[in-house]
């Protein structure tokens, strides 16, 4: 069941992504080859009528892709130039390779959105609830009605900001804590050490965050906005930790590490929201990794598209062939890298 959900979630992230690029790749008119879900040996294959395109599903079901005219020099000599992607307009080869991008922030929106609706919303705040004495954020001198600003470096405004901190931080790690009090004054509590608890395994600070409830179509549109704010919040944290090396390869995860999340997620009484909520944070998550201006992504594309736009000279299609395999041999080496770091921890 865990494999049929993970192929599942993955398959309709990796669709709406392509399918963006293939709505407007059409749109402007745009040969398409392929429209493919999966890599590697072909699975299933079909044609429409009156159209060019062969849609298919592969046997590895990490991926996919929409192979257009003029994204190499080798398109058959039928196709017509302005059937070629790279003799159209700049704003419509810029449309082409944001739509993926695009339908996968969509898609996590309406999911959050629905969740929102049939489920109802919490929002949280950064102000402290009734603190249990026995824990060390009560211990240290925090108080109900006071306010977290700020874990170490990392400004607070939600629980989620409380949790992403924390991870960056470390496991069991202490923490410097910025609270502002009731008469406005800031105070740093540092050094304050989580503890153990014996049974799970798991540490605690004791911070406890209010929360109000929400009901409705403005709550859960609220809801989806806050919720999609804070996730890109997150992600750029995140990449920003790893430049600088707070964050190291152990805290990425791969297609194992995916599936296991899937597995967790998928248990309980509350499984059909996990799942659909992890759907709507991959998604998102996907779309911010394809923004990014690294080759091989569809952000790589749109910053050569803009580098060609400012100097008004086209790169050729010789040196965006190598950009692009230099970018996916080191996304390739990355994936790898990762996946035996999963496979490994799965021991």
């Amino acid at each position: 069941m865990t494999f049929i959900l993970f192929i599942l979630i993955l398959g309709l992230i990796v669709f709406i992504h392509e399918l963006g690029h293939f709505i407007m790749a059409k749109k402007h008119g745009i040969y398409v080859y392929e429209f493919s879900l999966g890599f590697g040996p072909k699975i299933f294959s079909f044609k429409r009528k009156n159209d060019e395109t062969e849609y298919m599903i592969k046997l590895i079901p990490l991926g996919g892709y929409v192979m257009m005219a003029g994204e190499t020099d080798e398109d058959d000599k039928k196709i017509k130039d302005d059937q070629k992607l790279n003799n159209k307009s700049f704003l419509q080869k810029m449309t082409v390779m944001l739509a993926g991008v695009f339908n996968n922030f969509v898609l996590g929106f309406i999911i959050i959105f629905i969740l929102g609706l049939v489920y109802g919303t919490s929002f949280s705040s950064n102000t402290l609830s009734d603190l249990p004495k026995d824990y060390p954020l009560y211990k240290a001198g925090a108080r109900k009605g006071d306010k977290i600003v700020k874990i170490n470096n990392i400004s607070i405004r939600t629980f989620d900001d409380i949790e992403l901190a924390i991870v960056i931080n470390g496991e069991g790690k202490k923490i410097n804590v910025t609270l502002e009090k009731k008469d406005n004054t800031k105070v740093t509590y540092k050094n304050i050490k989580p503890i153990k608890d014996k049974e799970t395994g798991e540490y605690y600070y004791g911070i406890s965050i209010r929360n109000k409830q929400g009901k409705g179509i403005l709550d859960a549109l609220k809801y989806a906005c806050v919720k999609i704010v804070s996730i890109f919040k997150s992600l750029i944290i995140v990449i920003i930790s790893l430049f600088t090396g707070k964050l190291g390869l152990n805290s990425l995860s791969g297609p194992v590490g995916i599936y296991q999340v899937v597995g967790e997620a998928a248990k309980g009484s509350a499984a059909v929201y996990s799942l659909l909520y992890l759907t709507a944070y991959l998604s998102i998550n996907v779309g911010f990794m394809n923004i990014l201006p690294f080759p091989a992504f569809d952000g790589g594309q749109a910053f050569l598209l803009i580098i060609e736009k400012i100097f008004r000279k086209k790169i050729s299609m010789k040196v965006k062939t190598i950009i692009n395999g230099i970018g996916f041999a080191l996304l390739m080496a990355l994936m790898l890298l990762v996946t035996v770091k999963d496979v490994i921890n799965l021991f």
